[in-house]
């Protein structure tokens, strides 16, 4: 490489190298522009930005790892190591920032127009081993009451991480058959993979099915216990079931079967669907005598006074009547089933 670059160098003809370097020759120097403020003691360089910080010019932040071209100058020594500072102007404003080095912390310190952005590494917290400092080693060659306490500290550490030691080499000793291993993750994976695949196209089909595009969530317990309590056929429209509700009012009786042992056909009384032949139906409780300022006499009071006994009206005068057939239904099933109690 250096004779490539010799090669490449230009001579003038009234050049004698008694005169010196070519540089001085062309009165200049050999860093061109970067040494233009040389005899002022500065010099420009290309500096990295060694942490994250903000401007204080335009409040932006500046990443670590930008680069500037700044001005290098000597403002001290620390001991034998010079101490230098860095002057370069923000790229996104006119502000100049200033940072210089600290040898005694091995870091950088930033003198004005910015401050820095607190995300420090501290080793201990992840609990890295870390040398000893210098003073903390000094202190342990010459106090002794400090060399007690710290070696009763590094005792207590090992018996703390010692099970986790054990804990480790056994999984060591486990995993030490590398393919075995790898073959049981990837049987287990299998297995796990061929369920989920057969899940999807389960789910695949029910969406095609229904036409729908959606997301199906894994089903549950719940979810299948509603499914079962659900008695509609879904292959039937609204309609068709409407349908079939209509068929089956239309072909129910309007009266009960006159069977022998039929206590309601032998009391006349019309069955239907929709009225309780009870004390307690709505229909009943809706139309009391009270509520219609009738009040019966007991049989004692009718046999005194000389009075006819009520006649139980037939199903015939029931059907014929229709205005009437819902109070005497009532009344009649009313003081039927209070005689029964007696």
């Amino acid at each position: 490489m250096g004779e490539r670059k010799g090669v490449n160098k230009y001579y003038p003809p009234d050049w004698r190298p008694e005169m010196g370097s070519i540089n001085k020759y062309h009165g200049t120097h050999a860093l061109r522009e970067r040494a233009n403020k040389l005899h002022l003691g500065i010099l420009i360089i290309r500096f990295e930005m060694p942490y994250n910080i903000w401007c204080d010019g335009c409040k932006n932040h500046i990443g670590m790892g930008v680069r500037y071209n700044a001005e290098k100058t000597k403002v001290g020594m620390y001991y034998s190591t010079p101490v230098y500072q860095f002057r370069f102007k923000c790229h996104l404003c006119p502000n100049y920032i200033i940072m210089k080095t600290d040898p005694g912390n091995l870091d950088y310190i930033i003198v004005e127009g910015a401050r820095r952005q607190e995300r420090r590494w501290d080793p201990l917290e992840n609990e890295q081993v870390v040398p000893e400092e210098k003073s903390t080693s000094q202190k342990l060659a010459t106090d002794a009451m400090f060399k007690l306490e710290h070696g009763e500290k590094d005792v207590l550490k090992s018996k703390t991480a010692a099970p986790v030691i054990d804990r480790l080499q056994d999984h060591r000793e486990r995993w030490k058959d590398d393919y075995s291993s790898n073959r049981l993750l990837r049987d287990q994976f299998r297995a796990a993979k061929k369920d989920l695949k057969a899940k999807a196209a389960v789910d695949a089909a029910l969406l095609s099915k229904s036409s729908l595009d959606i997301q199906l969530l894994p089903q549950s317990e719940d979810d299948a216990k509603i499914a079962s309590l659900l008695r509609l056929n879904p292959t039937q429209t609204p309609e068709e079931r409407q349908k079939t509700v209509r068929q089956t009012i239309d072909s129910r009786p309007l009266f009960s079967s006159l069977d022998g042992d039929d206590k309601t056909a032998r009391r006349g009384v019309i069955h239907n669907p929709f009225v309780k032949n009870s004390r307690n139906s709505p229909s009943c409780s809706a139309l009391k005598r009270s509520s219609l300022g009738v009040n019966l006499k007991s049989k004692e009071q009718r046999e005194s006074t000389g009075d006819e006994v009520p006649v139980v009206p037939s199903t015939s005068s029931l059907a014929a009547s229709p205005s009437t057939k819902l109070l005497s239904l009532c009344d009649y099933t009313s003081s039927s089933s209070s005689e029964d109690s007696h």
